[in-house]
């Protein structure tokens, strides 16, 4: 817009060539340049290029970078081309014999420690059996009163018997001759009118009385010169034996409150001390004992692998943690009964809902070969198995089923 001489914008005056080429005149701003101005024009530029610029910087030192890790250890590989990998846990030759107790009670003395060896029928671990032994007592008693009675049936007739009894004959007899002489006298006086009916009645009941007497004496006399009857002898017999058996039931009862192991083998685990209360729940072991001179191994093969498992074929086991640590298996057996899994390798896709069958390897306790000596294996340590695989056969069922 043209301007006058004196700076005043001039409205009307229409705009030439010469003035719209011309370069403004600095005189013309209605204002001076304020500290905002400059702050506004320069500071937020240069303070929106530090920002960025800090923003570049921190992205580029924060920024993710992928190297190469290298596990802590190793992890097992199969030494066979085509493998079939499974997982396995280490178990005692004799399988692990975990040993409970028949019946409840208070722990009084624990005979063995981890790591001994014990032979079939060694002692354990004891119970309290003072309440049993008072029961012994008693049917020891019981027992000594029936052979008592025994003895003394066998024993019968006493002849010390014999002479007393006959006298009570004699006297039975010699009573009953009173009787029957009294009764005839009796008679007598009464066919004269001397005495009366009710009297001669009383006279024959007497001597009726006196002759039943002396029957009862002989017999009484004859039974017991006749001795014990065999049915009596078998009675006391019976008697006898069955305080006898008592008996040898209180001596098994107590027998039983010292647990033994029934095979030679190494203990393992002793979860008991003394003074504990120990019950009969099923599947609590107080002691866990096991043949470990030879170990076998539990290899649990997928359902879906089960196709591809040879017996004869060369297997191998690396302990957990020590790929290097090789151990030979020989195989023993299959039990063909597929069961749910139990023995979990920890990966995280691992299915837990499918079912293995279980396969029984022998191997010895000491590595084949390592690099740092000598190592063996524990019962309870799990070990990558490989099998060597005959056939390369899909592994699941979706590798297995056609395409569409």
């Amino acid at each position: 817009m043209p301007i006058d001489a004196d700076g005043d914008r001039l409205r009307d005056a229409p705009a030439t060539a010469e003035s719209r080429h011309r370069p403004p005149d600095p005189r013309g701003l209605t204002r001076r340049r304020t500290v905002g101005d400059l702050l506004t024009q320069i500071g937020l530029p240069a303070a929106a290029l530090a920002l960025a610029s800090f923003a570049g910087w921190y992205v580029w030192r924060t920024r993710p970078v992928d190297r190469p890790v290298s596990p802590p250890l190793a992890p097992s590989r199969s030494p066979f081309r085509q493998t079939l990998a499974c997982a396995g846990i280490v178990e005692a030759q004799s399988e692990n014999i975990a040993i409970g107790s028949p019946t409840a009670g208070v722990v009084v003395e624990v005979l063995v420690a981890v790591g001994d060896k014990v032979a079939a029928g060694a002692p354990l671990f004891r119970l309290d059996d003072r309440e049993l032994r008072g029961s012994l007592a008693v049917q020891r008693a019981v027992l000594a009163q029936a052979n008592a009675d025994l003895v003394q049936t066998d024993a019968e007739p006493r002849q010390e018997t014999i002479p007393p009894m006959l006298a009570s004959v004699k006297e039975a007899k010699a009573a009953a001759d009173a009787a029957a002489d009294a009764l005839g006298r009796a008679e007598t006086l009464f066919a004269q009118g001397v005495i009366t009916e009710q009297d001669v009645i009383a006279k024959r009941d007497a001597a009726a009385y006196t002759s039943a007497a002396v029957e009862k004496a002989e017999a009484e006399l004859a039974l017991k010169q006749a001795g014990s009857w065999t049915y009596d002898r078998d009675v006391a017999k019976a008697a006898a034996d069955r305080a006898q058996a008592e008996l040898e039931k209180v001596e098994g009862d107590i027998e039983r409150l010292t647990i033994r192991s029934l095979v030679a083998a190494e203990v393992l685990q002793v979860n008991i001390r003394p003074g504990e209360f120990v019950g009969t729940p099923p599947g609590q072991p107080l002691v866990v004992v096991g043949d470990v001179d030879r170990l076998h191994v539990r290899v649990d093969i997928d359902e879906f692998e089960i196709g591809r498992f040879d017996p004869a074929a060369p297997a191998k086991a690396m302990p957990r943690g020590s790929p290097a640590q090789v151990h030979t298996l020989r195989f023993v057996r299959v039990e063909p009964f597929v069961v749910p899994k139990k023995s979990l390798t920890g990966d995280n896709s691992e299915r837990v809902d499918t079912r293995v069958l279980q396969v029984v390897y022998e191997c010895e306790p000491s590595a084949d070969a390592t690099p740092d000596g000598d190592r063996r294996l524990f019962v309870g340590q799990q070990v990558d198995v490989f099998i060597e695989s005959r056939e390369n056969v899909p592994a699941s069922p979706e590798a297995a089923a056609p395409s569409t």
